[in-house]
């Protein structure tokens, strides 16, 4: 009988210790085991490394300040609601990491979580994305306008946090501290503030579903996320350390606003209120709006810091375009650079770019739509037109005109 022995620890084969064998070498289960350990590192260890980066980052989390000075550099204007925001998250990670209760003081310090309330493309899912960019703890982005009562078609409140944990790569101690952020949370709205007599699958029962979990209790989910069924494995996930960032549109929340300010008031002894006098904005909303609007006093109430955004203006457009560190045009200028094409725009053609949008009412997410249009007979005749400047001028974006070309000190028209 041959005796084999491993090629890296010479122990002999045996039916506790099998060896693999290779091209004339042999390797045994302990050095397997030992080799995977060295390369991958033991699940407990790497766990306890996972949280305790995560401890780590957030003791040197920066300040409020410093907090929406990050944000300013990808999001322009909207400074309150960015001070807001910043507040929130660094009270929200203080509260889980550097608060002690002692015998003399049990106080305990309740999350605060948030509601951002704006116009479509005014920066709402662009701030939760940043914060989460410069915070070391998982984030999921969510919509509302799948979420539907348990048994219907549709998913089920559950499954945001399901996401949570596959954005903490399975570990759930690490995605209960971590950040959901809700998406359209206006379109669970119910249709008026009167308690609707038929089934509302997904309005009035997903916000009753949700307050439980944004309030913080255990909640079994399904692992793979899906429907729940009998027998199944489930995984336990406390949302008490969970911030929840909501985020809504709110459209016609205006007209709500006007008639609280009495825009159209009939009889005599009143002065009528210009237009610009009479707009609202949504820096006016308080939570009886919200609930008018069809949201749910027991949900209002636990969205205790509601921020607004503002429409944003045409100068703000132009920053937009500009400004951020991963704003439009310097996306446009680096990929016409790989091509050796310098472009430019003048000032007037952003002003175009930006009077374009505001008519569209799409917001800062319009402005790509209208490059693209603008851009691509430009690009699909880029590669020809290397070492050339492009110029784009206020025409090429109103008319469609060709772009100007200059190649060294000699003007090209195409």
């Amino acid at each position: 009988m041959i005796h084999r022995h491993c090629s890296f620890c010479d122990a002999s084969e045996s039916e506790q210790n099998p060896l693999i064998a290779g091209n004339g070498v042999y390797i045994c289960k302990n050095c397997v085991v030992s080799a995977y350990k060295i390369m991958f590192g033991d699940e407990k260890e790497l766990a306890k490394e996972k949280n305790s980066e995560l401890v780590d980052a957030v003791h040197k989390l920066m300040t409020p300040k410093e907090l929406d000075a990050f944000l300013g550099e990808y999001i322009i204007g909207q400074e309150r609601a960015r001070k807001l925001l910043s507040v929130a998250v660094y009270n929200h990670y203080k509260r889980i990491f550097k608060t002690t209760s002692t015998k003399d003081d049990d106080t305990e310090i309740a999350k605060s979580n948030i509601l951002l309330i704006g116009p479509t493309g005014s920066g709402k899912t662009l701030m939760a994305q940043t914060i989460a960019r410069v915070l070391n703890v998982p984030i999921a982005i969510a919509d509302a306008t799948s979420l539907t009562e348990a048994g219907y078609v549709g998913e089920d409140v559950e499954n945001i946090l399901t996401k949570l944990i596959q954005a903490a790569d399975g570990d759930v101690e690490r995605a209960q501290k971590g950040i959901i952020f809700l998406d359209e949370i206006d379109k669970v709205s119910r249709m008026s503030e009167n308690r609707s007599i038929t089934r509302d699958v997904s309005g009035e029962g997903v916000q009753q579903a949700l307050l439980k979990i944004i309030e913080g209790s255990s909640v079994n989910i399904p692992p793979k996320g899906g429907r729940k069924h009998p027998n199944q494995e489930f995984t336990a996930i406390d949302t008490t350390n969970i911030l929840f960032i909501c985020g809504g549109a709110f459209d016609g929340l205006e007209e709500i606003l006007k008639r609280k300010q009495g825009e159209n008031v009939l009889g005599f002894g009143h002065d009528k209120k210009t237009k610009d006098e009479a707009k609202p904005t949504f820096d006016m909303v308080e939570p009886d709006d919200l609930v008018h609007y069809g949201l749910i006093p027991e949900l209002i109430g636990r969205l205790p810091i509601i921020a607004s955004l503002n429409e944003i203006t045409e100068d703000d457009m132009v920053r937009i375009l500009t400004e951020p560190k991963n704003s439009l045009v310097k996306q446009y200028k680096k990929l016409f650079a790989i091509d050796n094409v310098e472009l430019n725009f003048e000032e007037d053609a952003l002003r175009a770019i930006a009077q374009k949008a505001i008519k569209r009412k799409t917001g800062a997410r319009g402005l790509r739509a209208i490059l693209e249009e603008c851009m691509i007979d430009i690009m699909y005749e880029l590669p020809d037109y290397s070492g050339y400047e492009v110029v784009i001028t206020k025409e090429v974006i109103e008319n469609g005109e060709k772009p100007v070309y200059i190649k060294k000190n000699t003007q090209k028209t195409a």
